[in-house]
């Protein structure tokens, strides 16, 4: 008995605790470590794809009007920028530049694609061509490569072809037309994923690009949360007013009743 109670004492007690506790730690490993942090760095993505969401599903004429009361500026792009089928979607901006420059160079235009093979899920390949409505940014294999990656769409300042296959696989894409030549030997790339005007409209990277068949708009990354609240309230009330109108046969009473149009 004496000998038990010698290790068991107070002092050499706290230590055989202690060598119990670092044992069960040991053991059990992962039960012992904090889950706060995960579920930290998991939050961005999880507040990225619910915005991204939202966006898929407010009309593009809200997320327009909601810019230009939040930010007072347009951020539309032009009546020239046309899709190569009815499509709606949302993703962030992944953009390139593309500099007129004739040249004899295989590797001229490298960064352009680069810039697919590394986007995420969920981009939209935003392109500037300098000058060039009248020249394919991009066409059937830079669009497999983007559906394959999983991005929403792409937006060409500039010409599109190939669109009988961009059709058959469903990729979306706007562009300035619909054009059968090439950029290869007349330009070269000058940047990706820095500030871009695409058809007049600043896009950064990472910006949100939702396009309809209304057009297509940029929001600022900043912006985003604050304009989608006010786009979906505008469509709720927009969409309330349908029937309104159907039933009191007055769009004046409707806009006085909602207190927009």
């Amino acid at each position: 008995m004496s000998s038990i109670h010698g290790f068991v004492g107070p002092n050499r007690f706290k230590g055989f605790f202690a060598i119990v506790t670092l044992s069960l730690a040991l053991t059990v490993g992962v039960a012992w470590t904090p889950t706060a942090k995960p579920r930290q760095e998991h939050q961005p993505a999880q507040e990225d794809a619910a915005l991204l969401e939202g966006y898929r599903h407010v009309e593009v004429a809200s997320v327009s009007d909601a810019l230009e009361q939040i930010a007072g500026r347009k951020m539309y792009l032009s009546h020239r920028m046309r899709s190569i089928f009815p499509t709606r979607f949302a993703g962030f901006a992944v953009t390139v530049a593309l500099k007129k420059e004739t040249n004899h160079d295989s590797e001229a235009l490298k960064g352009m694609l680069a810039a697919i093979d590394q986007g995420a899920p969920n981009s939209v390949y935003v392109m500037v061509v300098e000058d060039g409505a009248d020249i394919a940014g991009m066409g059937g294999l830079m669009g497999t490569a983007m559906s394959a990656r999983n991005f929403s769409g792409a937006v060409i300042d500039g010409g599109v072809r190939d669109v009988a296959y961009l059709q058959k696989i469903g990729f979306p894409v706007y562009a300035l037309g619909i054009v059968p030549s090439t950029s290869i030997g007349h330009y070269r790339f000058a940047g990706s994923n820095i500030r871009v005007v695409c058809d007049g409209v600043e896009v950064r990277p990472a910006d949100i690009v939702v396009a309809d068949p209304d057009g297509v708009v940029v929001v600022p990354r900043a912006l985003a949360p604050k304009v989608l609240a006010l786009a979906q309230e505008m469509d709720f009330k927009e969409h309330s007013m349908y029937a309104v109108i159907e039933k009191l046969k007055s769009i004046e009473e409707a806009v006085k009743k909602f207190g927009r149009l």
